[in-house]
């Protein structure tokens, strides 16, 4: 069933900012307990201040440590956290043949992007399903999961990862009342592509749809433009069914 938008719990990381903070926004608004987590005190006290009501925890989704910390704070405080949105993202823009920086920026990359959703919804899915309730987990992936990004190579890569994972975390989790989304914007009008880029669609647009069909649909894909074009389903959709068919190969335990 759609994911209530109202009366729930929501934990989205990355939220201090741009996507994040968007569909942040839209929960509290709704009438949702509402946390969001970032590195930047700075920025999430930015955002606290523009949205009365909003929770806000600094932490560092490339940190394993911080993760667990972060786990053990949800359990404590928001024992009917029943919505987890994985959206903390970086995007380095470096061709692969000039990418000359020390391996550290781009195992950074790969931990916020990668490492960070996989090992919180590992700490995470069990207290979603503890509560009983019906809970969403939404990972946010990109169109660059489905086609290349030459100019962010690394950032593509884990986003075709973090896909990929979503599609077995959605297998893990049938017949639970947990639903398993993944959302895969195009350019959006953030910061991520860094200071000053203005291309991609507007963000309210982008997020006001994302929410709408997070709380009122029953879908566990959700696009937008050119991620939700019938050319981008035409080319997706028979790996998805292929999917299917070899998913029953092998014995897999699933949650409960």
């Amino acid at each position: 069933m759609p994911i209530a938008s109202s009366n729930s719990t929501a934990l989205i990381t990355g939220g201090s900012t741009g996507i994040g903070l968007a569909l942040a926004s839209r929960f509290l608004s709704a009438g949702s307990t509402v946390i969001v987590t970032g590195r930047s005190q700075q920025r999430l006290d930015e955002a606290a201040a523009a949205h009365p009501g909003l929770l806000t925890i600094a932490n560092d989704m490339s940190r394993a440590e911080d993760r667990s910390a972060l786990a053990a704070q949800l359990h404590r405080e928001h024992p009917f956290l029943n919505i987890v949105i994985n959206n903390a993202g970086i995007q380095r823009r470096v061709a692969l043949a000039e990418d000359d920086a020390p391996w550290t920026e781009r195992q950074a990359e790969i931990d916020v992007l990668l490492s960070g959703p996989v090992h919180l919804n590992h700490l995470l899915v069990p207290h979603l399903l503890a509560t009983g309730r019906p809970s969403l987990v939404a990972n946010v992936t990109s169109g660059g999961a489905y086609v290349p990004q030459p100019f962010a190579p690394v950032y593509a890569a884990c986003k075709a990862a973090l896909h990929s994972y979503t599609v077995t975390l959605r297998h893990a989790l049938q017949g639970t009342p947990c639903r398993v989304v993944e959302i895969a914007p195009p350019a959006v009008q953030t910061a991520l592509a860094g200071p000053g880029a203005s291309h991609g669609v507007p963000l309210n647009d982008f997020a006001d749809a994302i929410f709408a069909r997070l709380t009122e649909t029953e879908e566990d894909f959700i696009g937008y433009g050119m991620t939700d074009s019938e050319a981008f389903h035409a080319a997706a959709e028979p790996y998805a069914e292929m999917f299917k068919g070899f998913a029953g190969r092998f014995p897999v335990k699933t949650y409960d």
